[in-house]
């Protein structure tokens, strides 16, 4: 073999972390990540046995189309309507794995090198901005500068619950602090952000095969009209909620709170696999019970083990609220538009929305 790179790894609590300083941070501080391993062409397919390089499956050139690989789902369904027959899409993010948690396998790795094009959000998953930036940087889109990323964590959450948060923290070790700081990079939960990202995505892809530039703005003039159709749902169906702040399983809600006027509290900060300390779980009980607040809310993805105790302790229910990170069997939809319909209507039961 030519050459290999290989990040040295570190098991420290759970958490795998890079040793090259290669593996960039932004994202607040998650269990994952990265073992980058870099192979020449063909050594890559022939020296990994399939059982084990496989990983998410990259994506395969079908009848002559442009290969995209998306970083995680909502990127791949965008990409899938934009780019329509003139492109096979695939997504990095397997089915079921925490797509902040993503780690890549040699053969991902080749295959974001060979691909056409990689769709990917900046600091979501540092193992795939790794990859990108050592395998594809001249044959990639970034979504974060066309979405607007302009929602900072924490901004739309209740303060008081804020304030409990920081106080329940004070004295825990430093490495903890930041947990609530940055940009929230969900913004696929404001519909009308997913639907700029999908004219971006039409552009990109007019730049890569210029013959399908008006198929591509033709499907993402179509995406664009089902999202608004979608916004204009959600603004009109919580409109009327009688409780307009939200309990949820971690602070993924920015762009959504932010766009239909709620206000979210979440058990975790932007790292949902953070667990709240018992003073902090009898803090949230005690809120619930006096903000009159229904439903706590938990994913898909993560535990509901603690939002059920929560709700539990404080006579309410639980019902799912879908980040849309990725689908599973238990996915409440096929897709991004029959999941946020779901979580609409999740919505609007919990709040309850009349």
């Amino acid at each position: 073999m030519d050459r290999w790179l290989t990040s040295a790894r570190e098991i420290d609590n759970g958490y795998q972390i890079a040793e090259d300083g290669g593996m960039p941070r932004s994202h607040p501080p998650r269990s994952a990540v990265l073992s980058v391993a870099l192979v020449a062409g063909a050594l890559v397919l022939s020296g990994c046995g399939a059982d084990e390089a496989d990983g998410a499956g990259v994506a395969q050139d079908a009848e002559g189309g442009a290969t995209i690989l998306a970083g995680f789902y909502p990127l791949e369904f965008v990409a899938g309507r934009v780019g329509g027959d003139r492109v096979s899409v695939s997504s990095l993010t397997p089915p079921g794995v925490e797509a902040h948690d993503l780690e890549l396998t040699p053969r991902d790795v080749a295959g974001i090198g060979e691909s056409d094009l990689v769709v990917y959000l900046e600091g979501f998953q540092p193992a795939v901005d790794a990859a990108v930036s050592q395998e594809a940087s001249d044959s990639s889109f970034e979504v974060g500068a066309v979405a607007g990323l302009d929602v900072e964590a924490g901004e739309h959450s209740d303060d008081h619950a804020d304030e409990t948060r920081e106080d329940d923290n004070a004295h825990e070790d430093e490495a903890h602090e930041d947990d609530h700081d940055g940009t929230d990079p969900h913004f696929w939960l404001d519909p009308t952000k997913l639907a700029t990202v999908a004219e971006g995505t039409a552009d990109r892809l007019a730049e890569l095969d210029p013959e399908g530039e008006q198929e591509f703005r033709d499907n993402a003039a179509a995406l664009v009209a089902e999202l608004e159709a979608l916004d204009e749902e959600m603004t009109a169906g919580l409109v009327t909620c009688e409780t307009r702040t939200m309990v949820v399983s971690h602070e993924a809600y920015g762009y959504l709170a932010a766009r239909y006027d709620l206000e979210q509290v979440g058990i975790a900060g932007l790292t949902p696999d953070d667990e709240p300390s018992a003073a902090q779980m009898a803090e949230l009980v005690t809120f619930v019970r006096d903000r009159d607040i229904r439903t706590v809310y938990y994913e898909t993805l993560v535990s509901p083990a603690v939002a059920e105790t929560i709700a539990a302790e404080a006579g309410v229910e639980t019902a799912v609220l879908d980040p849309i990170e990725g689908l599973i069997d238990e996915s409440q939809g096929t897709d991004y538009l029959e999941i946020m319909r779901a979580n609409l209507a999740n919505l609007k039961a919990g709040q309850p929305c009349p």
